[in-house]
Parts: C-alpha cells; sequence; structure tokens
C-alpha cells in the first residue's frame, strides 16, 4: 500500500503533471473565482516553465551535475558478478525481445553486457518484480532479452521480489554476500542506488549508463525548439531530486553509520 502510494504522490509531483495541475487551478481561478488575476500569473508562470524546461540547453544543464558524479566504467577490477537494476518493462511475445524493455531499461542491459564480455565468467544479475497484471518480472523481462543477445541462461541469475532500489540491495546482499561487483543502473540514478547499497553493506562498483544530458554537438534547431525529449530530461531531474530527498528522509542518504 505505502509503495503504491508512494508511486502516485511521486507521479503527481514531476513537472509535467505537476504544472498541469497548477495550470488546471489557475484556469480554475480564472473561470470560476475572484481571483481572475492570480490564475492568469499561475497560468502564465506554469506555462513558462514548461517552456524553458522543454529545451535542451535548459533540462541537460540540470541533469548533468546529477548524472556526472560517476564515469563509464572503464577500470580493470575483474568481478565476478555484475547486478543490473530493474527499470521500464512490458513483455510481449509478438515484438522484438529488446523492444519489452522500455526508456532505461535497454541502455542499462547493453552496458551491463558490455562489462560481462569483459569479465568472462561473470554472472549477470537481474533485479525487479512484475508489474502489476503482468506475469514476467523486470528481472525475468531482462534475462529472457540478455538471452536473446548471446548471453546463455547459465550466466544469468534473477531476483524477481525487490519493488525498489532498496530491497533490490538487499536481495542482492542475500544472494552473493558482501563481494565487490559491478552496479549497472541510469547514470542519473546511480548515486541512490550507490547509497542503498553501501547502506546494506555491500561495495558496489559504479557502472552507470543510460546518460543523457548532452555536451556533443546537436544542430542549432534541436537546441531551440522545445521537445518532449528534453522534457524527459527534465522529468529524470524531478524524479531523482525527490528520490533523494525520499531517501534523506528515510536516512539512506550516507555512509552506513551516518544518519
Amino acid at each position: 500500500m505505502l509503495f503504491t502510494l508512494k508511486k502516485y504522490i511521486g507521479g503527481l509531483m514531476l513537472p509535467l503533471p505537476f504544472l498541469l495541475l497548477m495550470m488546471g487551478l489557475g484556469l480554475l481561478m480564472v473561470w470560476c473565482s475572484r481571483w481572475q488575476k492570480t490564475g492568469k500569473s499561475l497560468v502564465t508562470a506554469s506555462w513558462l516553465v514548461l517552456l524553458l524546461i522543454s529545451l535542451q540547453p535548459v533540462a541537460d544543464n540540470l541533469l548533468r551535475p546529477i548524472e556526472n558524479r560517476y564515469p563509464t566504467w572503464r577500470g580493470e577490477q575483474k568481478v565476478n558478478y555484475i547486478v543490473v537494476l530493474g527499470g521500464g518493462y512490458t513483455w510481449n511475445d509478438a515484438w522484438a525481445p529488446s523492444s519489452n524493455l522500455i526508456n532505461n531499461s535497454l541502455p542499462r542491459l547493453n552496458e551491463a553486457i558490455r562489462l560481462w564480455r569483459d569479465n568472462p565468467g561473470a554472472k549477470l544479475i537481474f533485479t525487479g518484480a512484475a508489474a502489476r497484471t503482468n506475469p514476467v518480472s523486470t528481472a525475468e523481462a531482462g534475462a529472457r532479452v540478455a538471452e536473446s543477445l548471446g548471453v546463455p541462461r547459465s550466466d544469468i541469475i534473477t531476483l524477481e521480489r525487490p519493488k525498489d532500489t532498496e530491497e533490490e540491495a538487499d536481495a542482492v546482499k542475500a544472494k552473493i554476500g558482501d563481494v565487490p561487483f559491478l552496479l549497472v543502473t541510469s547514470a542519473s540514478h546511480m548515486q541512490r542506488a550507490m547509497n542503498f547499497f553501501r547502506q546494506a553493506g555491500l561495495h558496489p562498483l559504479p557502472a552507470p549508463a543510460n546518460q543523457l544530458a548532452i555536451d556533443s554537438p546537436l544542430n542549432p534547431w534541436e537546441r531551440l525548439i522545445p521537445s518532449p525529449v528534453w522534457l524527459m530530461h527534465s522529468d529524470r531531474v524531478g524524479y531523482e531530486t525527490l528520490g533523494q530527498i525520499w531517501q534523506w528522509l528515510k536516512g539512506k542518504s550516507g555512509e552506513p553509520g551516518q544518519e
């Protein structure tokens, strides 16, 4: 119940739904109250913020500091386990396998397979419970796509009970103990994930994937025209900021023993 409530409340506080709620409230004031000036100001401010966070320079400048805390893993330390955190997914047998990994999940899996090839004999650990009404878990969906890309099932471990990052850390600890391992998740999510795994007494090596904030060249119009692509980048900022606040409130944002 708490998990579902957290998802609903958190979802409504993300940039797009929150700004749409503010615009709706402003329109309500304009049409149904004497607070027309306040309503107009609220609609105007919400529209302006929505415009700005849909522009590449604004969105990526907000996202870049969150993503750049850990570089792409190019270390030489060999590991026996590579943990891939669950993300967006569905499962439709009629689709190409990789089409079932939505948004952040496919880049995480691609990076994990690259690291698996660099660590012969390592096991890929996929985590994540099943979404409501879906008989296939997040972990199993990742495992099936990895198999379709040449990873033998004998090199795959699935942890299908965890519903969030904190539970994923506990499940990994129960499975492999405190040995070092590569932790693969989205670059924007890595700091929160590292906090949870370290708090659980584990020794993760950060291997970020799915970097989104762009420093490399783009066409001028791509920087100047609002786009849902850049709005999604701003959404990641909102999502991770809310997640970090929640983590801090739970006392899980520091090293073990630091509340």
